[in-house]
């Protein structure tokens, strides 16, 4: 049953990444994890008959989170009594899959209740159980448009038996838990359409040292300059050895995002206008979308890295260590989040990339060991990324200043911020 006393102020907002056959971003899952440590039940996943409909509800109206998620759906796990309740129409229908959950009892009630949504302009997500697809037994699968299987539970073999029966059902095929490229690989050749996980992130081991690109290592020198405050003229000299970074540098300097009225006519120029913090905010962002283009790409790792980024630097804002240590310590976390994923970018370890960059000590400290405040926040961050449940409680004792409505409105922020990145 629901908890009537369940709100958002309660319940920590999680969410997972669903990438398309392209590796781009197509969608996020959303998942609500208690955060009542007191009651030892913290980032306790609760979804269906243990949530109640108005934390979904809420987290729409409250966070104006269609909003935040921008050109992007995301899957709501529901249960049989938010599918009847009056509150399902407060989740939009443009930015929502409802996601039945494999409980739900498929009665002709409840298939008349789905096609009623459909028609109100839902989509929905069923799962199907990867022993026992019962397709002849679930009409559910007829009128769905997205089907669900938990890789996790699923062998290879059984994956190879399991995918022709589903395809003639004309269905999205989304694939779960996906924790490797390897197996996202095995999925994609099967014929699945869609991915859900952070095997992305996940750095990859080969053999052999890789060697970075040019363009990556002059974003690293670029980086240590200005983080050794260098002069202008040194900067400089080091965007003229890459074309490529110069015009990916006057490209975003222009556009209305940078919110500069002034147009930029040359390097030294854009350098002076933007500032040594905007600067380098773009150069840690340019790691990850494409700077050997002339044309950045947006993908799904620089996303998750700017909302890593984002998301610390609000949060820090409302901590009493930024009133003790002053505003740098904000521009440090954004630089934390950032650079926590660039050993999975540039395939490279943590440690050889610190070495190249003389960072601020608490930021060395966060990224290498995860000491201080900024090692505190990361790991909240990733644990709540992966719903390391111990993890996140942990870290959370030393984090008073951080609650959970706090931590909830600062994500969805983040999130709308990454996710105008793309335009």
């Amino acid at each position: 049953m629901s908890d009537p006393d369940l709100d958002l102020q309660d319940v920590f907002l999680g969410r997972q990444p669903i990438l398309d056959r392209q590796q781009q971003l197509f969608a996020y899952e959303l998942f609500f994890r208690s955060a009542s440590a007191e009651k030892g039940k913290f980032a306790a996943f609760i979804d269906g008959e243990q949530a109640a409909a108005t934390v979904i509800a809420s987290t729409f109206s409250e966070l104006s989170l269609a909003d935040a998620l921008g050109p992007y759906q995301c899957l709501v796990k529901v249960d049989q009594g938010l599918l009847f309740g009056d509150l399902i129409g407060a989740l939009p229908p443009r930015a929502v899959v409802l996601e039945i959950l494999d409980t739900a009892p498929q009665t002709p009630e409840m298939v008349a209740r789905c096609e009623q949504l459909r028609q109100a302009g839902y989509m929905l997500a069923v799962h199907v159980h990867p022993q026992f697809p019962d397709i002849d037994g679930r009409p559910l699968l007829k009128i769905a448009e997205i089907i669900k299987v938990d890789i996790s539970r699923t062998e290879p073999e059984r994956l190879k038996q399991l995918v022709p029966v589903l395809k003639p059902l004309r269905k999205t095929l989304l694939a779960e838990t996906v924790e490797s490229d390897q197996v996202m690989r095995l999925c994609r050749d099967l014929g699945f359409d869609l991915f859900q996980g952070y095997y992305f992130a996940r750095p990859v081991v080969t053999e052999g040292k890789r060697q970075m690109k040019s363009s990556e290592t002059a974003l690293l020198r670029l980086l240590g300059l200005i983080s050794q405050d260098a002069d202008t003229a040194e900067i400089e000299a080091v965007f003229k050895q890459e074309p490529a970074l110069t015009i990916s540098l006057l490209r975003l300097t222009n556009s209305a995002g940078s919110g500069l009225t002034t147009r930029i006519t040359s390097l030294r120029h854009a350098i002076t206008l933007l500032g040594r913090r905007q600067l380098l905010r773009w150069l840690q962002l340019l790691l990850y979308s494409g700077a050997s283009n002339s044309v950045p790409t947006v993908n799904p790792l620089l996303q998750l890295a700017a909302t890593r980024g984002r998301l610390m630097e609000l949060l820090v804002d409302h901590t009493r260590e930024v009133r003790q240590q002053g505003r740098e310590l904000v521009d440090q976390a954004f630089m934390v989040g950032i650079l926590s994923l660039m050993p999975t970018m540039l395939g490279t370890e943590a440690k050889e990339i610190l070495a190249q960059l003389p960072l601020a000590t608490p930021v060395l400290e966060a990224l290498g060991e995860y000491k201080g405040v900024l090692g505190d926040l990361l790991t909240l961050v990733e644990a709540l990324e992966d719903d390391a449940r111990e993890r996140a409680a942990g870290v959370s004792q030393r984090l008073p200043d951080i609650d959970t409505a706090r931590a909830n409105v600062c994500l969805a922020q983040a999130l709308n911020w990454a996710n105008n990145l793309a335009r």
